[in-house]
């Protein structure tokens, strides 16, 4: 399995983090793919595809830490691509949202 579990939407509260420059704030660390839980049930192949997928966003993935979980907000283009090159970390910024 890669992932901890496939969510659909997000189960924690609004954060507020609307633009990569908010995100940006966030330092990146290594999270590995089987403590995630997704909140897309559903991959778009263009994105998983594109060679220059991350040139108008974040290079990292977008991570929320809550109530002991690790949720991906953003970047499941990017999991699948690592988990499909043998790799079981990805760098994200993971934002931790109080309980």
């Amino acid at each position: 399995m890669i992932f901890q579990a496939v969510g659909e939407g997000r189960p924690y509260p609004d954060h507020g983090y609307e633009t990569v420059t908010q995100w940006s704030d966030v330092p990146p660390r290594q999270v590995r793919l089987d403590e995630l839980t997704t909140t897309k049930r559903t991959l778009d192949l263009d994105a998983l595809l594109a060679e220059d997928s991350t040139f108008f966003g974040d290079l990292f993935a977008h991570v929320v830490s809550w109530r002991g979980r690790l949720y991906l907000e953003d970047g499941l283009h990017r999991a699948v691509r690592a988990a499909l090159h043998q790799r079981q970390v990805l760098h994200a910024r993971v934002l931790t949202l109080p309980d």
